[in-house]
């Protein structure tokens, strides 16, 4: 199903249906990035501010994307502080949403719509400040490879959003192609058990 249609219809219930990956993400945001001080940042597939109302608390300037609108829509019922710009873009267009550097730009579940990843990456590092870092979670490959992807249910059955496999390596490379340097990595497992297979690939760059 296409991405902006899928999440504009998932809007209504992606905050109260079951979704693993979606709250597992938005604890690993939380780890990743409590430890980092920044004033400034960009967060790529804001959703309905799930991250976005912990990232206003850290950053002074927040401007949050998303493709769908409905998603959007959720988001600002939510959050009305002055210092969270949302705007609807997508994001394999050029992004004339950048109008200064960040310190931080955040992908959380969004990649795995994106095929071309050199082009992102691209588009990342030129958005960030000197020392800027990226941090991306994505669905792990592994789920990935085992035919997990993005899916809601309606009326009309299971609605599956496009989705695109990318291996670890696809990430990395294409960062350093960027001038992006790797300087986090991890896993997350549904609970801690670490013999299955993970739910939740993180990295994270610096610029």
């Amino acid at each position: 199903m296409n991405v902006q249609n899928a999440y504009n219809e998932w809007a209504d219930q992606y905050d109260t249906n079951l979704n693993k990956t979606r709250d597992m993400e938005a604890l690993v945001l939380r780890e990743t990035l409590g430890s980092l001080v920044f004033s400034s940042c960009l967060e790529i597939g804001c959703g309905t501010g799930k991250n976005t109302v912990w990232l206003q608390t850290k950053a002074t300037q927040v401007v949050a994307v998303d493709f769908s609108e409905e998603m959007l829509s959720k988001a600002k019922e939510k959050i009305s502080q002055p210092n969270v710009q949302f705007l609807q873009a997508d994001i394999n267009e050029p992004w004339h949403f950048v109008q200064q550097p960040f310190d931080v730009v955040s992908f959380s579940l969004v990649l795995e719509h994106i095929e071309d990843l050199t082009a992102i990456f691209k588009k990342v590092a030129d958005a960030l400040s000197p020392n800027g870092h990226v941090y991306i979670a994505e669905l792990h490959p592994f789920k990935q490879y085992s035919g997990s992807k993005a899916r809601f249910e309606t009326a009309a059955g299971t609605q599956v959003v496009t989705c695109f496999n990318h291996h670890v390596s696809d990430f990395v490379i294409a960062a350093k192609k960027a001038g992006l340097e790797l300087v986090g990595i991890d896993e997350y497992f549904d609970d801690q058990d670490r013999n299955q297979i993970p739910r939740i690939l993180q990295l994270l760059f610096r610029k």
